[in-house]
């Protein structure tokens, strides 16, 4: 049986127990922190750019397409937050390959508090794009009959996500270490490539999901941010 994540006890810190999905929570982190830098410290806006910049300029033009194609909307206005979903689930299944390495998105307490984010985005955005009364009057729409149903709505979609990047992450993981202790030589590596397309995908859906429900409210004229700048 392979224990959860928020079970095991990495470290203490004053007295307060660091379990293994905070510690490798953090260590992703520090990763992508380092990386950034490394990767951003020295882009220029000149006519000649090294390799880095033109594949970062790549990656961003393609996120800011895919969130302009779903949202129809400036995508300037979502990229930073779906961006950061996308790279962080997508480098912890990445990083899986490490043999120590466990995966935070393997834990219901990280994917739970992707989900939260999610929620919270969504009326953010919804006031952004069409102020207060815009965005409430969704919930009575088309009759006032639905909003007990519109309200569990918004909750059940945003929250099945933590349930369906969970439940992928960690089935994955068992597969591998149950393929590992029964051919541990030959068959793993192919496993793990098919779990690194899993996790890149379940890393897509999710934060294409995202997308949707945070672009769900239309811009209003007079309340959404400037869509021209930046499309």
């Amino acid at each position: 049986m392979i224990e959860s994540l928020d079970y095991q006890i990495i470290f203490t810190i004053f007295g307060v127990p660091i379990n293994a999905t905070l510690f490798y929570t953090w260590l992703l982190m520090a990763v992508l922190i380092l990386g950034s830098w490394l990767a951003t410290h020295h882009l220029s806006t000149g006519p000649h750019i090294g390799r880095t910049q033109a594949v970062l300029e790549i990656l961003v033009g393609s996120f800011k397409q895919q969130i302009k194609d779903v949202a129809n909307d400036n995508p300037l206005k979502y990229l930073s937050f779906i961006s950061t979903l996308f790279v962080f689930i997508a480098f912890s299944n990445l990083l899986s390959i490490i043999p120590w390495f466990q995966q935070p998105t393997a834990s219901l307490s990280t994917t739970s508090a992707f989900a939260f984010c999610v929620f919270i985005a969504i009326p953010y955005y919804g006031i952004v794009n069409a102020g207060v009364r815009g965005y409430f009057k969704k919930f009575v729409s088309p009759t006032p009959i639905l909003l007990p149903l519109n309200i569990l709505s918004d909750f059940s979609s945003t929250f099945a996500l933590a349930f369906r990047l969970y439940g992928n992450m960690l089935s994955g993981g068992v597969i591998v270490s149950v393929v590992m202790m029964l051919v541990p030589f030959f068959v793993p590596l192919p496993v793990q490539l098919l779990g690194l397309l899993t996790g890149m995908i379940q890393a897509y859906i999710f934060a294409l999901l995202a997308i949707v429900y945070v672009s769900a409210v239309a811009p209003v004229e007079g309340f959404e941010l400037d869509t021209k700048k930046g499309e």
